[in-house]
């Protein structure tokens, strides 16, 4: 491939690649096309781009940014996913994919978040987390739950102080009534 070629496809990557934080290295070793067709849809699906680049192009190309730790050292045929929500739906796509017993080998090589490699166990790990959506669920469940308590209790404690006063008045509301009584009854 001459310079001219390599610089217009490092280029390119580049463009693909600009504003990306995280991606997930993958190994295609072996696969068929209709195995390549059905992991690139699904993952086309889920927002997640799958691209089969040189390891030397991708490092050229991710020179000077957090992706650039992704290919130092690397070997054999890889390719890059990114894309999805956050890093940790990314993960949860790509390892569920690389599962499936029909795909024989699509696997997970590793991953790069915030200019920190990953080899393929950490980068499973992380498909373990909490997604952005899970996170909030969670934490909104938190918010509600301190809130019902609190509401609970204060009513419970609000239903039970009423029900002393509703009780207090229906005594002293027969009292009244038997001394009203006893009253007319004397005259």
């Amino acid at each position: 491939m001459s310079k001219y070629v390599k610089q217009l496809i490092t280029n390119e990557v580049k463009n693909k690649l600009a504003g990306v934080q995280y991606l997930m290295l993958v190994g295609l070793t072996g696969i068929d096309a209709n195995s390549n067709k059905v992991i690139r849809a699904s993952l086309a699906g889920k927002g997640i781009n799958l691209m089969v680049i040189k390891n030397s192009l991708a490092g050229r190309a991710t020179e000077g940014t957090p992706l650039a730790a992704a290919f130092k050292n690397l070997s054999g045929a890889n390719a890059i996913c990114w894309g999805s929500s956050d890093v940790v739906a990314l993960a949860k796509d790509v390892v569920g994919l690389s599962k499936n017993k029909d795909i024989k080998g699509f696997e997970v090589r590793g991953a790069v978040l915030d200019g920190e490699a990953f080899d393929a166990a950490q980068a499973i790990e992380v498909s373990k987390w909490f997604t952005r959506e899970e996170q909030i669920s969670v934490l909104v469940g938190q918010i509600v739950g301190v809130g019902a308590k609190f509401s609970g209790q204060v009513i419970s404690i609000g239903g039970a102080v009423a029900s002393q006063i509703a009780k207090i008045a229906d005594r002293d509301s027969s009292e009244t009534a038997a001394e009203t009584q006893t009253e007319d009854g004397n005259e």
